[in-house]
């Protein structure tokens, strides 16, 4: 073999080889390619399976969390309790506890009937000398002047002579004269009291004066009772003393909010519709509360203090608006003061709406005067319907 074909069989030789090379590059490379594609895939997997994995404990801790109603019934503060609160169950039953004990609390404060109860120390004492009270009886008085101001001092905490005189506290077989009544004014009126500020006092400036707190203290134990229970985490459920009620602000498991029954003022047993209600509290004031009859007429327990006469001609006002303590004194006073009043001080309040249930001056039939959105289930026609 020449050197010439040596050197053709090295040079074709040498290509071969290199043939072979890019051969097993390409298959390195596509191996290679193999081996990241499944590591991807591989990853991938034992990643899911991980999170998978992960699963099982969350849900177990959910099982643990499990959501449970507390529902419990109860007297107190002259009413009764209706208290439904969901959550965790270790957490829902010491909720429940809790509102008990606010409640207790309040009433150990303001309870006008117990003569050992602070409300009724103050009013044994305060014509004597200033009566220096605790912080829970100083903040309820503070609402109390707030509305008296608000309320066109219609709304008043020292209207306890006149209901005396009217016979709330006891029966009476005729109508108080226009002498009692006279008499009984010079003891009512919010601004005979000398509150002192700094020393959380009070003093009576007439003897005979007292205070009755029955239409601000359940509103006022509500809204206490339903700060507690948010703080200890619970944010779903209804606290409901005595028609001054409060939905906190998460809905009941699978709804979109609480459902509130109106009750129809001229048939006591049945409802005029419900209302859609969520972070809010509502309070009704009704004739059909509490009521004396003196001869054939029934005069409501809601009297004004302005006049010292039981308010005529309205039948009930119910109040939707953030506060309960705001719910309860709201209602009064607009069951005093009627539909302009609410029209006047619903700019003070901000997402509040009032429904009036009233006779017609005229033609003694009910009306019903909505003022917000939320009443659109509440039906006149149901009202008087036989």
């Amino acid at each position: 073999m020449s050197d010439e074909e040596k050197h053709h069989n090295h040079h074709h030789h040498e290509h071969h080889h290199d043939e072979n090379n890019v051969w097993i590059s390409r298959n390195q490379l596509l191996i290679s390619l193999l081996i990241i594609i499944v590591l991807v895939f591989v990853i991938i997997f034992i990643h899911k399976k991980i999170s998978l994995h992960k699963q099982p404990p969350a849900a177990a801790a959910e099982v643990a969390m499990q959501i449970t109603s507390v529902e419990r019934v109860y007297p107190v503060m002259g009413t009764m309790a209706t208290v439904k609160l969901y959550g965790p169950d270790e957490i829902t039953d010491k909720a429940a506890d809790k509102v008990q004990d606010v409640f207790q609390d309040v009433q150990e404060v303001c309870n006008i009937f117990d003569p050992k109860s602070e409300l009724a120390r103050l009013n044994a004492t305060a014509a004597d000398k200033p009566f220096r009270c605790t912080r829970m009886l100083w903040d309820l008085l503070q609402v109390a002047r707030r509305a008296y101001e608000i309320s066109d001092h219609s709304f008043d905490i020292t209207v306890k002579p006149l209901m005396d005189i009217w016979g709330f506290y006891r029966s009476r077989e005729m109508m108080p004269s226009e002498l009692e009544v006279r008499n009984a004014m010079k003891l009512v009126g919010l601004d005979k009291v000398i509150f002192n500020d700094k020393a959380l006092s009070v003093q009576f400036s007439v003897k005979g004066m007292a205070f009755d707190l029955g239409g601000i203290a359940k509103g006022f134990a509500v809204d206490m009772a339903s700060e507690a229970v948010k703080n200890m985490g619970i944010n779903s459920g209804t606290i409901n003393l005595g028609g001054n009620i409060y939905c906190l602000p998460a809905p009941p498991p699978a709804k979109s909010a609480y459902s509130v029954a109106v009750r129809n003022p001229m048939k006591r047993n049945e409802i005029c519709g419900t209302v859609e209600v969520k972070d809010q509290a509502l309070s009704t004031s009704g004739n059909y509360e509490r009521y004396v009859i003196i001869g054939d007429k029934q005069y409501t327990h809601i009297i004004d203090a302005k006049k010292g006469l039981p308010v005529t001609d309205m039948l009930a006002v119910t109040v939707i608006t953030p506060k309960a303590v705001d719910a309860d004194y709201l209602s009064t006073s607009i069951f005093i003061n009627g539909p302009e009043f609410a029209e006047k001080i619903r700019a003070n309040y901000s997402r509040t709406s009032f429904l009036i249930i009233r006779r017609n001056a005229e033609t003694f039939t009910p009306e019903v005067i909505k003022i917000g959105s939320v009443w659109s289930n509440i039906r006149i026609k149901d009202l008087t319907a036989k």
